[in-house]
C-alpha cells in the first residue's frame, strides 16, 4: 500500500498578500499565485499551504475571519480560487488552506449575533465572562501586542469576552456543539471544492471553552504557548472523522504552539487526530551542530518509536527569515536547504526561501502588522524581476520589497545555474529520486566537532548528508560516497568528496554515481 502523499510531500507555504499583485493596489491576490504555478511546477514543490485567503477587516491580515466559506475581495473571487485549485492539481500540485479554528472576527456574523444580546441563541458560541468593568476575569495576556489582557468589556451586554489575540478576534467556545457543527462545516464546504487538507492555525487552543484552564502567573503572560487541555483531542478526533469523510487522503496539519516537542506529539493522537504537527522548537535553534544533533534525536525519540511522522520547518509569516535569524550570510542559507530537505518527515517551505531572501528593513511608518510590526519584515512582498516593480502591477506595494530584491528576484536567480534557486531545484529533484531521502530512515553518524553528519536508508537506496557548522574548512572521513548535491557551487558533481568540506558546506551523497 502506497504511503500518504503527505509523507513525501514537500510544501510551500504563500503568504497570498506578498507573492504576486495584478491589480495594481500593491496587494498580492490570487491570479499572481495562478501566474506564479509554473515556478512551483519547475521547482518541484508537491503540495503549496495558503495562508488565510477568506473574508477579513484584514485587523491581523486574514486571522480575524468574518466568513469562512467565501474569499476576500482582495485577494479576487471564489471562481478564482477554484481556477488556482484546478491549475495546481493539473500539475501535480495539492493545495491546503489555512483554516483558522479558535478565534473568529468580531464582524463576523456569528459575533454580532453573540453581543446583540445575552438571550441570542449564538451567546454561547463564544467564551464569556460576568462582572463589572473595572475587574478582569482572570490575569491571561493576548498573544499580541505582549502584556495586553485578553479580556475586552462589552458594554452591550455587560460582559466580558475573551480574545486570546486581538479584541477584534474573540474566541470560539468549541464546548458548544453549534460551533462544533458550523465548524466542521466550513470545512466541508473547501474539501467539496477539492482542497487537498487544511494547515489549522493555534489548533491546541480550542479545547478550553466554558472550562478555562488554570495558569501559573508566568503562564498566564503568554498563555497561547501554555494552553493544553484533554477537551481539544475530543475535538480534533471530531475533526479528523469530518477529513476522513473524503477520499484522497485529505490531511491536516496543526499549529501546535507548545514549543514542547513531546506534548506536540500527543497531538497525533493514536492515528486519529492530526495527520501532521508543526514542531517549532528546531525553529528557534542555533546553526550549531549539536543543537541539530539533539534536535534530530529527540525528534526520532518522541515521533519515529510511535509510527508518528515529523515536520521540518526553518522559516514561516510570523518569526523573521532564517537567513536573517542566522546573520545573513549566504553559504549558511544554503547549509540550511540541504538539512531541511534531507531530514526525516515532510519539510515546509516559505515562499522566497528558494530566492535565499533575507527580510524587509520595514521603517516603523510602515508598520502594518499588529504585533507592533515585528513579523512584517518576513512578509514582504516576493520579487520576481530586477525591475523597479520587481513584477508587481505596482511598485507601491503593502510592504517594502526585502533586501537586494534587485540580485535576490527569481528572473536573476534562474539565470544563475549557480545561484541557491537552482540548489533548492536540485534537492527537490533528489528527494524526488530517493526512497531513502522521502522515507528512510535517519541516523546519526560520528563525525568532527561543528560537523553533522547523518544517513538516511530505506529499501537498499542510501544516503549520507553532511553539514559543516563553520568558518573553517573541515577534514571528514566518507569514503567510497559520491557527491549528489552540495551546497557549494564549485564543488564538482558525481565525484568522491577530494579534500575537506569548505566553510559551511553542506553535501548530499550517495554509494554510486548517478544514483
Amino acid at each position: 500500500m502506497a504511503e500518504p502523499w503527505w509523507k513525501t510531500a514537500v510544501v510551500y507555504q504563500i503568504y497570498p498578500r506578498s507573492f504576486r499583485d495584478t491589480t495594481g493596489d500593491g496587494v498580492g491576490d490570487l491570479r499572481g499565485i495562478i501566474e506564479g504555478l509554473d515556478h512551483l511546477e519547475w521547482l518541484g514543490v508537491d503540495a503549496l499551504w495558503l495562508s488565510p485567503v477568506f473574508r477579513s477587516p484584514m485587523v491581523d491580515h486574514g486571522y480575524d475571519v468574518s466568513d469562512h466559506c467565501d474569499v476576500d475581495p482582495v485577494f479576487g473571487s471564489l471562481a478564482d480560487l477554484d481556477e488556482l485549485i484546478a491549475g495546481a492539481h493539473q500539475r501535480g500540485i495539492k493545495v491546503l488552506l489555512d483554516w483558522v479554528p479558535n478565534h473568529t472576527s468580531d464582524q463576523h456574523p456569528w459575533f454580532l449575533a453573540a453581543r446583540s444580546s445575552r438571550d441570542d441563541p449564538k451567546r454561547g458560541w463564544y467564551v464569556w465572562r460576568d462582572g463589572s468593568p473595572d475587574a478582569r476575569p482572570n490575569d491571561w495576556c493576548r498573544g499580541f501586542p505582549p502584556g495586553e489582557p485578553a479580556w475586552s468589556w462589552d458594554e452591550t451586554t455587560d460582559a466580558w469576552y475573551l480574545h486570546l489575540f486581538a479584541p477584534e478576534q474573540p474566541d470560539l467556545n468549541w464546548d458548544h456543539p453549534g460551533v462544533r457543527s458550523a465548524m466542521h462545516d466550513t470545512l466541508r464546504f473547501w474539501l467539496d471544492r477539492g482542497v487537498d487538507g487544511f494547515r489549522m492555525d493555534v489548533v491546541h487552543l480550542i479545547g478550553k471553552g466554558n472550562r478555562l484552564p488554570e495558569l501559573t502567573p508566568d503562564e498566564a503572560k503568554a498563555p497561547v504557548a501554555f494552553i493544553d487541555v484533554p477537551a481539544t483531542h475530543e475535538r480534533l478526533r471530531e475533526i479528523r472523522s469530518v477529513l476522513d469523510e473524503y477520499p484522497g487522503q485529505r490531511t491536516s496539519v496543526g499549529e501546535v504552539y507548545l514549543l514542547d516537542p513531546a506534548r506536540v506529539a500527543d497531538y497525533y493522537g493514536r492515528g486519529d487526530e492530526l495527520h501532521l504537527s508543526f514542531n517549532f522548537k528546531p525553529m528557534f535553534s542555533r546553526w550549531r551542530a549539536a543543537s541539530w544533533a539533539r534536535n534530530i534525536a529527540e525528534t526520532s525519540s518522541l515521533l519515529d518509536r510511535a509510527g508518528l511522522w515529523p515536520t521540518w520547518v526553518l522559516s514561516n509569516h510570523d518569526n523573521p527569515r532564517h537567513r536573517t535569524r542566522l546573520g545573513g550570510d549566504e553559504r549558511v542559507a544554503r547549509a540550511a536547504a540541504v538539512l531541511l530537505l534531507t531530514l526525516r518527515g515532510t519539510p515546509f517551505l516559505y515562499a522566497g526561501e528558494e530566492l535565499g531572501l533575507e527580510d524587509a528593513d520595514v521603517p516603523l511608518e510602515r508598520h502594518v502588522d499588529p504585533s507592533g510590526g515585528r513579523r512584517d519584515g518576513c512578509r514582504a512582498p516576493i520579487p520576481w524581476t530586477a525591475d523597479a516593480d520587481h513584477g508587481w502591477a505596482s511598485a507601491d506595494t503593502w510592504l517594502p520589497f526585502p533586501l537586494a530584491a534587485d540580485r535576490r528576484n527569481a528572473a536573476s536567480l534562474l539565470a544563475d545555474p549557480s545561484s541557491i534557486l537552482h540548489l533548492y531545484r536540485a534537492l527537490l529533484a533528489a528527494r524526488r529520486r530517493s526512497v531513502a531521502l522521502q522515507l528512510g530512515s535517519i541516523e546519526l553518524v560520528d563525525a568532527p566537532d561543528d560537523v553533522l553528519v547523518y544517513r538516511r536508508a530505506s529499501d537498499g537506496d542510501e544516503r549520507v548528508v553532511a553539514i559543516s557548522f563553520t568558518e573553517q574548512p573541515t577534514a571528514v572521513d566518507l569514503p567510497s560516497l559520491t557527491v549528489e548535491v552540495s551546497c557549494d557551487p564549485d564543488r564538482p558533481l558525481g565525484e568522491p568528496i577530494d579534500g575537506p568540506l569548505s566553510p559551511y558546506e553542506a553535501v548530499l551523497l550517495t554509494a554510486s554515481p548517478g544514483a
